[in-house]
């Protein structure tokens, strides 16, 4: 017993002295800036704002940049990008005069007048003064098929956390004691005109770890929330829960959607009072039911029914068959070694697919006959990213977008009987891109992967490493960076002679989930490799030089050109590091962060903060280096990506003596402002402190 005790005592020594030495290792003197309204914090921001702000405006041209930035963000020639909802084209409207803005609609059969006929159906700003509150418009989701009511998401400063109301659309007014859904992050999909699907913070314990719903209800009209009816409830370790309602013409689906991370889940159909589990891999996306048609995104190869289905594919099943055991699927896309699947969504009687090749995009309209998929490519322009705009479930015409780097978005119309595809609206051309080219090139990454970009540049620019150069990338989440206009970029950068380059680097998802898989967790490096490849062969074909050389990138690009700056800061001269991850060591710990860790990895875990740490700027940043002075941007708004990340490292930099910039805006969420002079004022400190870094 003496000889178990001394054991027992040495063990818990060992134990104490262990916890210890972690918590000397997790000691941050920085701490006190993660508290996002501290008064010492924001005192600390104030005072950034201040001395950056200070420098940066007596710029000789900052006055002008601003002024032209805004006439951009506020003209009238601006396209009003519709959403096609029963009767009505609807759109979301910000101007000089309507600074939080307008949401209006007209007629479908109005909108394709030179000016069509608005009709104010919420004024975002009298509702602001009326109520006293910053309100940033988050959306509507709309009773089906009726359309005459709507559950509104407002939200305080643009954060994503938001309140939804019951909004009456005949009487453009709210519905006195409607369905009311206090502020938080989740969301409502209607089953009918009296009951609602409700995810959503239903008080202690009913959050994930990442601050997302894990419970779903079914509410009744004329009941609190607080008597909804429980339908699912998912584990607190989950990333989220989530439901729908699909109204389709030959049923109702309702689905509930269990995310245990960010790129696994289960999904749930109920048939008659219970929810059954769809077999299908825990990585496929589920996107949705057309024509009976289960339609699945593969994200990993899937042996089932005697066949394996390719990653990346899109593949169907006659819905009632795979509920009884049927395996037997169709291919409706299959990719190529450099082609993807980058967008579908449906209309009456048909499934609209956006397809990449090599970056460049491509539209192709299928339909289902007699079992079989038939699939014909749309007469859209090429060379160039096209999306799809609005579609509408009770017919078959549709609005698409195309853009590329030079030639403004344009928006095209698709009528039901796809005769005719015309254009309908283009936005002008802000800035001359007569004297302006795009190449797409390559660049030979550190294991020899070939990774493609882009570069936008004068004709008769000199290639002698002398032009201020701008690098992009993101590089994460299956996220791919397309050619498209930027009229800001244009009269920002471009008009400056500036050249501006998008790196198309692995984690993002150019060449679908390959491409996005390479570059996971403890593969992250080879983003960061890619990223480095793009820059050094800007240098080696003279087009800029590190000296002329700056990067930028937003969230995870926060978190790329954070850790560029400080593997390579011989490559750069300017960095701007917006509303970035750069703490890897807390991120889990911080708002939503917990929800990206199958992305980046588990701290938590010795094995994975193994790689995380040797990447990680904030634990990286170091004395004695030669770092460039950056730029960091965040919002006090922003609950996704935690302000304090970029407060730390300005704040560490400061403490070891190195020069920055900082920028937090008071609103904005996880962007750059809610109204249009509040993303003027940060693009034009951006694109200053570029001009006085770089030229």
């Amino acid at each position: 017993m003496k000889r178990l005790n001394r054991f027992v005592r040495i063990t818990m020594a060992v134990l104490v002295c262990a916890a210890a030495l972690t918590a000397q290792e997790d000691a941050d003197p920085f701490l006190w800036l993660e508290e996002v309204e501290g008064e010492r914090a924001l005192e600390w921001v104030k005072a950034q704002n201040t001395a950056t702000i200070a420098e940066l405006q007596k710029h000789p041209g900052y006055a002008a940049l601003e002024g032209k930035i805004l006439s951009v963000l506020n003209s009238r020639e601006r396209i009003a990008f519709p959403s096609l909802v029963g009767e009505y084209i609807y759109n979301f409207w910000q101007d000089e005069k309507n600074p939080r803005g307008l949401w209006r609609r007209t007629l479908q059969a109005d909108y394709f007048n030179s000016v069509p006929a608005w009709e104010t159906v919420l004024d975002l700003d009298a509702l602001s003064a009326a109520e006293g509150e910053k309100w940033a418009f988050h959306g509507a989701n709309y009773l089906y098929p009726a359309y005459d009511r709507c559950m509104i998401s407002l939200s305080r400063g643009g954060s994503d956390a938001a309140e939804m109301r019951e909004f009456d659309l005949v009487k453009k007014e709210f519905v006195a004691g409607g369905f009311f859904v206090p502020q938080a992050k989740g969301g409502v999909s209607w089953k009918d005109r009296n009951t609602l699907l409700v995810w959503t913070d239903f008080g202690p314990g009913t959050l994930t770890t990442s601050g997302y719903p894990r419970q779903v209800k079914i509410w009744h009209r004329g009941t609190p929330l607080s008597g909804a009816r429980p339908l699912f409830e998912g584990q607190q370790t989950d990333m989220s829960v989530g439901a729908g309602v699909d109204h389709q013409p030959e049923r109702q689906y309702l689905f509930v959607n269990r995310r245990m991370t960010f790129y696994t889940g289960h999904i749930f159909v109920m048939e008659g009072d219970k929810l059954i589990r769809l077999d299908i891999p825990e990585d496929a996306d589920f996107n949705g039911i057309f024509k009976n048609q289960m339609l699945i995104e593969l994200k990993s190869d899937w042996s089932t029914g005697g066949r394996t289905w390719r990653q990346g594919s899109l593949i169907s099943i006659d819905y009632d068959r795979f509920l009884m055991g049927d395996r037997n699927f169709s291919v409706v896309f299959e990719p190529g070694e450099r082609s993807s699947l980058a967008g579908m969504t449906t209309t009456k009687n048909a499934l609209l697919l956006l397809k990449m090749n090599n970056v460049i995009s491509e539209l192709w309209r299928y339909t289902l006959d007699e079992g079989q998929w038939r699939g014909v490519r749309v007469a859209a322009p090429n060379l160039g990213t096209i999306g799809l705009a609005a579609t509408d479930d009770q017919s078959d015409h549709f609005f698409f977008t195309f853009t590329n780097y030079l030639e403004p978005t344009s928006l095209y119309y698709f009528p039901a009987d796809g005769k005719n595809i015309r254009k309908v609206k283009s936005l002008p051309a802000f800035f001359d891109a007569g004297k302006l080219m795009v190449e797409q090139l390559e660049a030979v990454s550190k294991d020899g992967t070939k990774i493609p970009f882009f570069v936008v540049r004068a004709k008769k620019a000199r290639l002698d490493g002398a032009r201020p150069t701008l690098l992009y990338g993101y590089g994460g989440f299956e996220v791919a960076m397309r050619p498209g206009y930027s009229a800001v970029t244009g009269v920002a950068w471009l008009e400056q002679g500036g050249v501006y380059a998008v790196a198309n680097i692995r984690g993002g998802g150019e060449f679908g989930p390959r491409w996005h898989q390479a570059a996971l967790k403890e593969n992250r490096q080879r983003a960061f490799d890619d990223f480095y490849a793009v820059a050094e062969e800007l240098i080696r074909r003279g087009i800029t030089s590190p000296r002329h050389l700056g990067i930028e990138g937003g969230s995870n690009g926060g978190l790329l050109v954070g850790t560029a700056f400080t593997q390579r800061p011989d490559l750069f001269n300017a960095v701007i590091c917006s509303v970035p991850l750069l703490d890897m060591k807390r991120y889990n710990k911080l708002l939503a962060g917990a929800s990206w860790m199958g992305e980046y990895g588990n701290p938590d875990l010795p094995e994975e903060w193994a790689y995380i740490s040797k990447y990680s700027p904030y634990q990286n940043l170091a004395a004695g280096k030669k770092y460039p002075r950056v730029l960091f941007t965040t919002t006090t708004r922003d609950d996704r990506v935690h302000p304090g990340h970029a407060r730390k490292m300005a704040a560490k930099m400061e403490a070891l003596g190195y020069p920055f910039y900082y920028f937090e805006n008071t609103e904005g969420g996880h962007g750059a402002g809610v109204t249009n002079e509040q993303r003027a004022k940060m693009i034009a400190l951006e694109h200053i402190y570029l001009l006085k870094m770089l030229k």
